[in-house]
């Protein structure tokens, strides 16, 4: 494969380096050897891969099918009669027909569309054609409540503590709730990953949540196993958690398998206490391959695309991108955390999931706060479903910074969206909003305490 360009002849030697010279540049796929050595070269591959098929890329995964558990879950998936429709597009011709073409239409090919297909489209969108695709797309689930619904914007409760002291973390909670925060879940990510814990903290969320009738669900992101045994001893769980990749060894890294998750979904669906037919969380984001060793010369937006393949298999209620979480070594800046955050973003609801994203930098990247706020407000343009929403924006246990609760407030104002409408009501029965915004009652925790 090559082509020519102002006078200079370039040639890839398959379809994986095409991919990974086409991406825009990241310092992960810097650091592993596999990226454009220029904007030349990058533009050339960009040429080139626009000049592939949809079939070219169906017939090349990153990582074959018979060397990856990933690779066989994505493309036994396909829906051959909608792959036959767009296979002989060219990736090019794909961005067009994702750019002129509604909801329904693109809903009508999704199921014919493998990782690399997705990831290819994306590497020839810019910023604001990420945006625009995005927000056209609207996918639906439903746990307790339903997620996804366009005109809503919802939020993760995340109210972790640095020793899992129950009395601390419910004062997050209650703080959190009184901003209107959670109608996503309210999801702890635990210091301690015991069966014990699990349970003792998923108890507490689901007694704060009948006793003050909270439409949402409850979750503690502990490893799935951990979580598979609490639900064996009766823990109250409305959603499953695990982090994914977007390769078997880096899945064998987390220690899970298919075969795991096909377990746990099946003892979830057996078990849960939550009510609708999504009850699975996934978390992701591009460079985790890298760090443990499983990215096989791929490069991360092509491995983050099939995270999101991985996660459809189990018709999840929730998915996010921990965009900024990783550090500088995959994504070195601002610049490079938003770019991630948008293509995230889009390959997940173009995958079909309720996608959110956890718009987020850790402190020792070359990123701020600013650029933290101005991804969140391009994302909100691209009708995100969810973000996190944490005490002052600064987790104390994971230490990075991500949105706070009164960044979820600023942004339903500028959008005129609200939350789940059930939560909502909720909240407009509590005094805590009214039409949408929040009242001066919002903020006081002590609604839960008199």
């Amino acid at each position: 494969m090559q082509t020519k360009l102002s006078g200079n002849t370039y040639i890839f030697k398959d379809v994986k380096e095409v991919l990974a010279k086409a991406n825009e540049e990241k310092s992960g796929d810097i650091l592993a050897g596999i990226s454009a050595v220029n904007a030349a070269e990058r533009v050339a591959a960009k040429v080139v891969l626009s000049e592939l098929t949809l079939e070219d890329l169906f017939n090349n995964p990153v990582i074959p099918y018979n060397e990856d558990e990933i690779t066989r879950v994505i493309q036994d998936a396909i829906d051959t009669i909608a792959f036959n429709k767009i296979k002989g597009y060219s990736v090019g011709y794909f961005r067009e027909f994702i750019l002129k073409s509604d909801d329904k239409v693109i809903k009508e090919i999704r199921g014919g569309l493998t990782a690399e297909m997705i990831a290819g489209v994306t590497k020839l969108m810019s910023n604001m054609d990420l945006v625009y695709a995005s927000a056209k797309i609207e996918n639906i689930a439903t746990c307790n409540t339903t997620i996804g619904i366009k005109g809503t914007f919802s939020s993760r409760l995340q109210p972790n503590n640095s020793t899992d002291d129950l009395d601390g973390i419910m004062a997050s909670v209650m703080e959190g709730i009184s901003y209107g925060i959670g109608d996503a879940v309210i999801g702890l990510n635990p210091v301690v990953d015991s069966t014990d814990n699990v349970c003792s903290i998923l108890k507490k969320f689901k007694e704060f949540m009948i006793k003050w009738d909270i439409p949402t669900q409850n979750c503690v992101l502990a490893h799935v196993t951990t979580q598979m045994e609490a639900l064996k001893k009766g823990a109250p769980m409305d959603l499953m958690f695990q982090s994914i990749a977007g390769s078997q060894k880096s899945n064998e890294a987390f220690g899970i398998s298919v075969e795991l998750m096909d377990e746990a979904y099946e003892l979830m669906k057996n078990n849960r206490s939550s009510k609708g037919p999504n009850f699975m969380y996934f978390e992701t984001g591009q460079g985790s391959e890298l760090s443990s060793g499983g990215h096989n010369n791929a490069d991360q937006l092509t491995l983050e695309a099939r995270c999101y393949g991985f996660a459809k298999r189990y018709n999840p209620f929730l998915v996010n991108t921990v965009v900024g979480f990783i550090g500088p070594e995959y994504l070195y800046d601002g610049k490079q955390v938003m770019r991630a955050g948008l293509e995230d973003h889009f390959m997940g609801k173009l995958t079909g999931l309720p996608m959110g994203v956890d718009v987020c930098y850790t402190n020792h990247m070359k990123a701020d706060q600013n650029d933290l706020e101005n991804l969140a407000l391009l994302l909100s343009l691209a009708n995100c479903t969810y973000y996190m929403g944490i005490p002052g924006g600064d987790d104390v246990m994971l230490m990075y910074q991500t949105t706070s609760y009164h960044d979820i407030g600023t942004i339903r104002q500028l959008t005129g969206k609200g939350p789940i409408k059930e939560f909502q009501n909720r909240m407009e029965a509590l005094g805590i909003m009214k039409n949408e915004k929040l009242t001066s009652k919002a903020g006081d925790p002590s609604i839960f305490t008199n």
